[in-house]
């Protein structure tokens, strides 16, 4: 089977490469907008691709002719998208747009990546057949693609997800577990809101379960994040505990307390139980994550 990844210099496009590079059954295409971040260059091919050129889009998959694109390119900063929404627009709107065109074209399966933020957050967890209704610029634009992608595409899949942690070999990538653990390790008080709650998911999980939806090509929603539900703050705590930081640094914060240019939805999360029927997808608990992350930093 052949598999192109877009944004291949991401959290998730890295992980991917690790899963499939090497992989027989597996021809693998990594493509991405600026040179190959990956430190292994062996067992799959790297091509450069913007996805916000149409004519790039059209060019480097009717060349490749991928039996499935997994579409991890995004602008996922979601400040950012409320402050430049036009940049928005174009990666997580118009450039899906591009992609949905170009396999339709070439006979390709579409697995294309979503996020909890369609949702308002007024309960959790939630299943597939949960209504949207954004709170962020971010959360609409991922809305606009969804619909795009259903009402345009022949053959296609959306991959939720929800609060994605883990480290890339270079370390160009930060999130929520990163942060958190090195600003108690620099011995600085952080302040951490206790009415968000998620589902945070560990980016080796995430793409397995990509590739579980590549691999059967299957069609629909599937949610596909972590299994432990729990507030931002609890996480955080669960981060100082596994590193024995300091616990006396975390500040107890409400999402009024911290200003952040876009709303967040208080409570999303998500019920795994069609992703773990349909493809047996079965993510590790977040102790368990965080130990796989200690073994990398150590390497």
């Amino acid at each position: 089977m052949k598999v192109l990844i877009t944004g291949s210099n991401g959290l998730l496009g890295q992980k991917l490469i690790e899963l499939y590079k090497g992989n027989d059954g597996i021809n693998l295409i990594a493509t991405a907008r600026g040179e190959n971040r990956f430190p292994i260059k062996e067992g799959y091919t790297f091509d450069l691709l913007d996805i916000t050129n149409e004519l790039e889009v059209k060019e480097v998959i009717a060349k490749h002719k991928p039996d499935v694109v997994i579409n991890t390119a995004a602008m996922t900063n979601v400040d950012a998208c409320e402050l430049e929404k036009e940049e928005c627009d174009l990666l997580n709107v118009k450039a899906v747009g591009f992609l949905v065109n170009a396999c339709n074209q070439n006979g390709v399966h579409l697995v294309h990546l979503s996020t909890d933020f369609i949702f308002d957050g007024t309960h959790g967890p939630i299943d597939e057949n949960e209504v949207p209704n954004p709170l962020s610029y971010y959360g609409s634009s991922k809305l606009l693609a969804e619909q795009l992608v259903m009402a345009e595409c022949k053959s296609w899949a959306i991959a939720r997800t929800v609060l994605v942690y883990g480290i890339v070999s270079d370390m160009s990538r930060s999130n929520i577990v990163l942060w958190a653990k090195s600003t108690l390790e620099g011995g600085k008080s952080i302040n951490v809101v206790s009415d968000q709650f998620r589902t945070p998911t560990l980016a080796e999980d995430l793409a397995i379960g990509c590739s579980l939806i590549a691999a059967k090509k299957a069609q629909g929603i599937f949610n596909i994040s972590g299994k432990d539900f729990m507030s931002v703050f609890d996480l955080v705590y669960r981060v100082a505990t596994y590193w024995k930081l300091d616990k006396s640094l975390l500040n107890i914060s409400s999402s009024e307390g911290i200003k952040q240019a876009a709303k967040r939805p208080p409570i999303t999360g998500f019920r795994l139980n069609k992703a773990m029927e349909i493809l047996g997808y079965s993510p590790r608990n977040f102790e368990d994550g965080l130990a796989l992350m200690d073994k990398q930093l150590k390497q």
